[in-house]
């Protein structure tokens, strides 16, 4: 089964109008610190907020996420294990 990279990059390019969370909670959340999107811990890599590895099932999700994105700093990339 694939898995996915997803990077929020520049993340402090992100405006937190929360278009991520909303299209895909399951990956994405806002940082109470600075109050812009962040991955999960769950999925994170390395402990990077910005960083984060995602199974097949939630491509979509993040996919969407990334197009909707209105700053287009969401990137998602297959990745091989």
């Amino acid at each position: 089964m694939a898995k996915y990279r997803v990077r929020i990059d520049p993340r402090e390019n992100c405006i937190s109008d929360m278009v991520c969370v909303s299209i895909c909670p399951d990956v994405f959340e806002m940082s109470p610190e600075d109050n812009k999107a962040q991955i999960k811990e769950e999925y994170r890599e390395g402990g990077n907020v910005a960083v984060g590895i995602v199974p097949e099932d939630l491509k979509d999700c993040v996919t969407d996420a990334s197009n909707a994105c209105p700053v287009q700093i969401i990137h998602v990339e297959e990745i091989s294990e």
